[in-house]
């Protein structure tokens, strides 16, 4: 088979922009440190009518807003440089054939063992970074 005896070199990415992220904690929920009932609670925005937090007092927590959005060049991108395409079979690979400097694969997580070595041989053969190739592969004892 031709693709196996061919070895192409490392996947780089197109264009390794730095990342520069406004803002890397998550919005804390008004009130998240006084009731254990939302400590750990994601983002909501805060909506009363006398509330200070939303008409932004002096000394209260910052609200999240579209001044904290990424760089579009940078936006979905993973810190090697690419964004990541969920992959749930072979043929989703054949996708990724004309974009591999752009896109990385990475194989969904209820992918069997045997789906995922055809993936990643399948992404070997197109030149393709897959993420979490080593996942789910056991190595053999008696070799």
């Amino acid at each position: 088979f031709f693709f196996q005896s061919f070895k192409m070199g490392k996947v780089t990415p197109l264009n390794k922009v730095t990342i520069v992220k406004k803002r890397t904690k998550k919005f804390a929920r008004h009130f998240s440190n006084r009731f254990i009932r939302i400590r750990d609670s994601s983002w909501r925005k805060p909506k009363g009518i006398d509330s200070s937090m939303r008409r932004r007092f002096k000394g209260h927590l910052p609200m999240a807003n579209i001044g904290y959005g990424s760089d579009k060049r940078t936006r979905h991108m993973l810190p090697n440089g690419f964004k990541k395409y969920v992959v749930h079979n072979v043929n989703d690979i054949d996708l990724l054939m004309m974009h591999n400097r752009t896109y990385c694969a990475e194989i969904a997580h209820n992918v069997s063992s045997l789906k995922r070595k055809e993936i990643v041989l399948r992404a070997s053969q197109l030149n393709i970074k897959v993420t979490n190739a080593n996942a789910k592969i056991r190595k053999e004892e008696d070799a």
